[in-house]
């Protein structure tokens, strides 16, 4: 028979994460130029495998959000930010409206979605 597992009582605030150190920060730095997959989802929705066989040219398929609704930016699959769909030189965009965990003005949304262009270019 195995014994009884004794667990300790954590001091209030101990799983809380730890602030970012500035040698974090740096140690962050080296990772800039490492290649990470950036998508735009628009919405989701959830079919039988039937239905999916069933689509054809022309289909339809309604998602779970409403149109004008802010759209996902995703790294790696990994939610982080959400913004409106802008045409540029006739190629789709994304202006940054809000940062998860954070709001984010215009004038930085617009940096945001500069860099992110720069970025992919």
């Amino acid at each position: 028979m195995s014994e009884p597992l004794e667990l300790e009582q954590l001091p209030s605030g101990a799983g809380e994460p730890a602030p970012i150190s500035a040698g974090a920060v740096g140690d962050l730095r080296r990772l800039s130029a490492v290649p990470v997959d950036l998508s735009v989802e628009m919405g989701r929705t959830r079919m039988t495998v039937g239905e999916t066989l069933e689509l054809r040219q022309g289909s339809i398929i309604t998602l779970n959000r409403m149109a004008g609704e802010p759209v996902d930016l995703l790294v790696n699959g990994t939610a982080i930010a959400r913004g409106e769909v802008v045409v540029i030189d006739e190629q789709f965009g994304l202006r940054v409206t809000e940062v998860l965990g954070q709001s984010v003005s215009s004038e930085a949304a617009g940096e945001a979605a500069s860099d992110a262009g720069a970025a992919a270019a």
